[in-house]
């Protein structure tokens, strides 16, 4: 069985994928639709999140902040108007670094101490700030469905249970 933190981390690409796979069913206008909403579209919270998926893998790497926040505005464009199909791939790619980053650290309960120029010094454990990105993953995902209904949409359920169940049925 894989460790508990890097299983959730696998949980959140499963989510991820899921909510990708119902997206490109949906007409393409729904992507960009503006709603009123934590953020104006879909597309949006989607590039939200990737910029997010990036700063957390940088603070996992333990790369220097004065290194990361110059990146930022990059990923911001890189995510901009981006197709449903353009957005997935960006998200694949970093779940594959993510991953990798994963597999070279053997520990979870690795200690850390992260600093922000704006909320101040945090010591933590690596496998604290995954789950945070799992959680900030879910939250977002949440905000889509919320989005989507809006728009005479259902949603797709991404519950930690269904990635279990979907994990127990690919086993038998």
């Amino acid at each position: 069985m894989l460790q508990h933190p890097y299983q959730l981390y696998d949980y959140h690409v499963w989510a991820n994928d899921r909510l990708f796979a119902h997206l490109e069913q949906l007409p393409k206008d729904a992507f960009h639709a503006e709603v009123k909403s934590v953020f104006p579209s879909v597309s949006q919270t989607l590039g939200h999140m990737y910029v997010f998926e990036q700063i957390y893998m940088f603070v996992l790497a333990e790369v220097p902040n004065e290194d990361i926040f110059p990146k930022i505005p990059g990923w911001r464009e890189e995510a901009q108007g981006k197709s449903v199909g353009e957005m997935r791939r960006l998200f694949d790619a970093a779940a594959e670094q993510f991953r990798d980053l994963l597999r070279r650290t053997p520990d979870p309960d690795k200690e850390m101490t992260i600093e922000h120029p704006q909320f101040g010094r945090l010591d933590t454990h690596f496998s604290d700030i995954l789950r945070h990105v799992v959680n900030h993953g879910t939250y977002h995902r949440g905000n889509v469905t919320a989005m989507l209904r809006q728009q005479g949409y259902a949603g797709v359920p991404t519950d930690y249970m269904f990635y279990l169940l979907d994990r127990q049925e690919g086993q038998r």
